[in-house]
């Protein structure tokens, strides 16, 4: 689900097609050292422990040691580290960037492993996203749609209510932002494109299409996108955010009441209302959620993120790669993740996410019944990683014309797709 520095995923296959890849069973009793990479904070601690400590119990002699990686720049960093010498063991990928590592054989073939990872109780729509050609290359790992968290107090002051519909989620922005000084009605800076995806897809349009040529037209500049761009570009008008921040920890100005409105993915609740010792914080008090209404009320379309995890292709130590994988998709491990609001890769266990957050488990609920992903392309990633969404957001965060950017934004998508 993340970005940055294109170097072609999908150009990548030559360079990850890799020569004399590792993709064999070495004996079992095989000993090795192995690396996890996981990306951002999002995995708790807890479940980084048990996995650790799960791993080298049941395999005397290894080691596994987590590897923590940034979203930013991970498109460019997985390109390069997949295919030398040197690779990570299991590593998470966002699920808009796996079909590009999919398809360029990154990831070992997983398909003999299919049911003993969780079969049909895994993800569907990350299964999808993690197999290429028919065959099965990266697991689900967590899933989750955005949803709003507001300030009741400062809605109250502000004479604000929850509202029913896409254009009283934007009226209502600029309402509390005139009713609260210094304070944005909602938090968005200029590179967020995630949740600009809401008001596009509410309003009719698309992100790209794919013709049955095969071919990619996209769809930013079509009257239906301009039309939910425009409520956008009006968000960001009200808002006190960085016209050139990006999304990461929009939970900050939030608990500094800084922010009377984000919208985050739901498993953001926990760094909302816990302190750095994971204690309740006073915020969970007027702490208020509702999934983003729909143009036409109801739960708007919103972005499922989430991620896959998978074992490179290249990994000297693949048996005990797709051991450490098992025991991230068990049922144990999986509940850890439930625990911390995430959306667990087992479909059967999606109950144990609204015993952690019983406050949120319809609107986590509503919204993600409503998910949608971005392209089915292999080379979407190549997209995220060029930044060229986050260089129009920024410039129409800064009040570029919608038309005419969005027209230079669709040739630059197609270029790249179709490239």
């Amino acid at each position: 689900m993340r970005k940055l520095a294109l170097v072609g995923a999908i150009g990548v296959a030559t360079a990850i097609v890799l020569a004399g890849c590792s993709t064999g069973s070495p004996a079992e009793d095989e000993t090795g050292d192995i690396r996890v990479w996981l990306v951002g904070t999002d995995t708790p601690q807890e479940a980084r422990d048990y996995l650790k400590t799960t791993f080298e119990d049941e395999n005397p002699g290894s080691t596994l040691t987590i590897e923590e990686q940034q979203w930013t720049g991970l498109v460019d960093l997985l390109t390069t580290s997949l295919s030398s010498n040197d690779s990570p063991d299991v590593v998470e990928v966002g699920n808009t960037q796996a079909a590009a590592f999919t398809s360029a054989g990154a990831f070992l073939d997983l398909t003999d492993q299919y049911d003993a990872l969780g079969g049909d109780d895994l993800l569907p729509g990350f299964v999808e996203a993690g197999s290429y050609d028919g065959k099965f290359y990266a697991a689900p790992y967590y899933s989750g749609a955005r949803i709003v968290f507001y300030n009741t107090t400062q809605y109250e002051k502000a004479g604000v209510a929850v509202p029913t519909t896409l254009d009283e989620y934007v009226d209502n922005a600029g309402a509390l932002a005139s009713a609260l000084p210094g304070v944005a009605g909602v938090w968005y800076p200029g590179q967020d494109w995630y949740n600009a995806l809401p008001f596009i897809w509410e309003n009719g349009g698309e992100i790209a299409v794919q013709g049955d040529d095969g071919t990619w037209d996209a769809q930013f500049s079509s009257p239906e996108s301009l039309a939910g761009l425009e409520q956008v570009q009006a968000l960001m008008e009200s808002s006190t955010a960085p016209k050139d921040g990006d999304e990461t920890e929009l939970w900050v100005p939030f608990r500094e009441e800084k922010a009377a409105t984000i919208s985050a993915p739901s498993w953001a609740y926990w760094s909302i209302v816990a302190d750095e010792d994971q204690a309740e914080t006073a915020l969970t008090s007027t702490l208020g959620t509702f999934a983003l209404p729909g143009k036409d009320g109801g739960a708007a379309q919103v972005f499922a993120g989430g991620s896959n995890i998978a074992v490179s292709a290249k990994s000297a130590h693949p048996t005990l790669a797709t051991k450490a994988l098992a025991i991230i998709e068990s049922p144990e491990y999986q509940e850890i993740l439930a625990g911390a609001g995430l959306v667990p890769a087992l479909t059967s266990l999606g109950d144990k996410v609204a015993a952690a957050t019983p406050e949120l488990a319809k609107v986590i609920a509503e919204a993600a019944a409503n998910a949608k992903l971005t392209p089915a392309s292999p080379k979407w990633a190549d997209v995220e990683a060029s930044r060229v969404l986050q260089d129009f957001f920024v410039q129409l965060a800064n009040g570029g014309d919608a038309a005419s950017l969005a027209g230079e934004l669709d040739t630059k998508i197609e270029d790249i797709l179709n490239g």
